[in-house]
């Protein structure tokens, strides 16, 4: 995703587009791996000075919940990536070593045996780590 679809995202959403976020969505769309908060937070405060983890993290979840970004768990912690294009729900398979994404177009969700009928799903997450044919 470029910067230019996550402000617009941003502003359609009625969002207040400042120079932070801007630079935040520059930062996420030239990123071809995935930023952890310190790693999003270092290459802010390069620009900002004076600027608070606090608001790194702020704006991390505002551009979350606007599905801007992306939330991965990895073994070391949170980390965000810029929204794939993939407009449908799907999921992902990531390489633990250089981070290469590949979108998996099948939901599991359908199979899973034994969610009662009266449980109602809102959102869920399946990410499958590894190795790329490359890394291995």
């Amino acid at each position: 995703m470029t910067s230019e679809e996550m402000i617009k995202m941003l502003a359609n959403k009625g969002l207040r587009i400042t120079e932070q976020r801007k630079t935040l969505a520059n930062i996420f769309a030239e990123s071809e791996g995935y930023l952890s908060p310190k790693d999003v937070y270092e290459q802010m405060s390069s620009y900002y000075s004076g600027l608070s983890f606090d608001t790194v993290y702020r704006n991390l979840r505002i551009l979350l919940e606007m599905n801007v970004i992306e939330q991965f768990v990895f073994e070391d912690g949170i980390k965000f990536k810029a929204h794939c294009h993939e407009n449908i729900h799907h999921h992902h398979l990531i390489c633990l070593e250089c981070e290469k994404t590949v979108s998996i177009m099948f939901c599991p969700m359908k199979q899973v045996p034994g969610i009662p009928e009266t449980f109602q799903v809102i959102n869920h997450k399946f990410e499958v780590y590894g190795y790329c044919e490359a890394c291995k």
